[in-house]
């Protein structure tokens, strides 16, 4: 899979703090996404040549168009120079859109659960759905203050239209203090039979989570994004060896076989061999990667994503699985 150039057509301020970025594709023509998904982007650094972040998609596939939404942080490099430097006429280079943080149904009633700039991937979502679907929407937003609030006036827009499909409810620490696990816990109850989604910083998150447990909620979406250390831009190469073992890959309606040397994770053989695989962080830390093994065994080298269930359905992360068995079949299906 490789990297796109996107140029940036519309830069607009959410807040003092966070911007969208409407950008096109470059040679132009139509990026593929699902609602809930994210780009990598390769942001110019005058100390390392450049480092890799992953912004979420906050507009929707059936809008035709492609715009993330970047909130500044504390000590973040990346979203601050974006906020600082982005303007019409840029371009910037991205990995093709990936993850798995979105509804397999359009027509499912969700609750998503949203702090901060986590409301990004939500908004793609609840657009698609209230659009494109048939299923009822709960949005439960916490920021710090009312001047916090990401894209407000969409979300107001968006009930109005769909008032009997859509309830936002906002959290505001200033008002509210910060959530907790009991207040949640009562909150959330209404919902309690839905798929949950959830965005923001890890310790909200964590306390979503918690309730969700406590409610014996099992369709429970988390998204985590790290900074990544490493470089998914880097040109793949691998060497050949006598030690390897055989790979039988599907892929969108196509099977390939290849030999796997046994040093080297499966995301890198797929693509040195020509083969589409998605992918973003290459780190272990996101779900872009994720395949299922269907026959064989591998081994993984980190996993930072990955639920002891998804493992017991066979689920694996390309970029850091490593052959144990001499023959190996997965599909990405």
């Amino acid at each position: 899979m490789s990297a796109v150039t996107l140029r940036v057509v519309g830069v607009t301020a959410e807040t003092q703090d966070a911007v969208s970025l409407e950008l096109v594709a470059e040679p132009a023509r139509q990026v593929q996404y699902r609602p809930g998904q994210f780009l990598t982007l390769r942001i110019p650094s005058a100390q390392t040549g450049s480092v890799a972040r992953s912004y979420s998609l906050s507009s929707a596939p059936h809008e035709g168009r492609l715009e993330v939404t970047v909130k500044r942080t504390a000590g973040g490099y990346a979203s601050n120079w974006l906020c600082d430097n982005a303007t019409p006429g840029m371009t910037i280079d991205s990995l093709p859109p990936a993850g798995i943080f979105t509804p397999d149904s359009l027509d499912t009633d969700l609750l998503l659960l949203a702090a901060g700039s986590g409301i990004t991937p939500m908004l793609s979502i609840l657009k698609s759905a209230l659009s494109q679907g048939t299923g009822r929407c709960t949005l439960i937003y916490a920021n710090r203050d009312e001047n916090s609030v990401i894209f407000a006036d969409a979300l107001k827009s968006l009930t109005a239209e769909h008032p009997d499909r859509l309830v936002v409810l906002h959290w505001l620490e200033s008002v509210q203090n910060l959530p907790s696990v009991p207040t949640l816990t009562t909150l959330l109850t209404p919902w309690h039979d839905r798929e949950l989604f959830v965005c923001g910083p890890a310790p909200f998150m964590d306390v979503v989570v918690t309730a969700a447990d406590h409610l014996g909620m099992d369709r429970v979406h988390v998204e985590k994004f790290v900074s990544l250390s490493g470089d998914p831009f880097a040109e793949i190469e691998i060497e050949d060896t006598d030690d390897a073992a055989l790979v039988e890959v599907e892929l969108d309606g196509t099977t390939n076989e290849f030999g796997w040397p046994r040093n080297t994770v499966l995301l890198d053989v797929l693509l040195a061999r020509g083969v589409p695989a998605p992918y973003s962080c290459r780190e272990g830390a996101c779900s872009a990667c994720v395949c299922r093994v269907v026959d064989g065994e591998v081994k993984l080298l980190r996993n930072e994503i990955l639920e002891r269930a998804d493992l017991a359905d066979g689920y694996v992360l390309a970029c850091q699985a490593v052959p144990v068995t001499d023959t190996v079949r997965v599909t990405y299906e």
